[in-house]
């Protein structure tokens, strides 16, 4: 099947989530969409059902760390050094979420474990969290304090993080692919009290990694994006021909 293709660049969280939107509005039929993308400045990006009130806006601001809500669901994710993606897949493809979901992070397995061996025990979460139970925890204000089914964990620690909806006939997926540890900073932007931000902090700590901190060494994240995409060839069969790679501007 032929995909469209999108390339990576950096744009504010707003415009993120609106050309993703935008991406659905004008899916073809029998056209999915492969996009790659960075956060210019760096932003608290919150699940559609979750507060504006659990972000401390005042802190955010100080430190020009943009808030937006993503059209998915979720929980609150501090987007800085990482490789952002979003699929757009028109429904006419008949396949299911939860489907398209594993077929997705089966993808990005494979293009981590390209990208360098280090990678080689990326896999993923086989079980579910009690989601009832631990929203009623001030973890399950972190989208990286839980791993869901499907996702992509590396020993035990989650690696990446995604969300996704069926908005009308097409479905958005999008997700974090984490390169470095300013992810994890994320609690000093929650309304929380000292004792609870302590927890955690050891929370996102013990439960999350990086890509960097795996390999031990910087990651070329253009490189990572050809592997990933590979790694789309691979699994979903995706063709992308040369004509139809693109790249967005402001």
């Amino acid at each position: 099947m032929n995909w469209k293709l999108i390339k990576y660049d950096k744009f504010s969280g707003q415009y993120n989530m609106d050309f993703d939107l935008q991406l659905v509005k004008n899916s073809a039929i029998n056209t999915p969409v492969l996009r790659f993308y960075g956060w210019n400045p760096f932003c608290i990006s919150i699940g559609a059902n979750q507060s504006y009130s659990e972000i401390n806006k005042k802190n955010a601001e100080l430190n020009n760390i943009e808030i937006v809500k993503r059209p998915t669901g979720g929980r609150a994710i501090l987007h800085a050094n990482e490789l952002t993606y979003s699929v757009v897949m028109p429904n006419s493809s008949q396949i299911s979420g939860k489907e398209l979901y594993k077929n997705i992070s089966d993808a990005i397995v494979y293009g981590l474990r390209e990208y360098d061996p280090k990678l080689s025990d990326v896999e993923l979460e086989n079980s579910n969290p009690n989601f009832a139970q631990l929203l009623k925890e001030s973890s399950g204000a972190l989208c990286f304090a839980s791993t869901a089914k499907s996702e992509i964990k590396f020993k035990g620690k989650k690696l990446v993080g995604s969300a996704q909806r069926k908005l009308g006939s097409t479905i958005l997926q999008h997700g974090s692919i984490l390169i470095g540890t300013f992810h994890r900073n994320l609690v000093d932007y929650l309304n929380v009290d000292i004792k609870e931000k302590k927890e955690l902090k050891h929370e996102i700590n013990t439960k999350t990694t990086e890509i960097s901190s795996i390999i031990d060494s910087d990651v070329d994240i253009l490189q990572l994006q050809e592997n990933i995409i590979n790694g789309f060839e691979k699994v979903l069969n995706a063709n992308f021909p040369v004509h139809d790679f693109e790249t967005i501007s402001h």
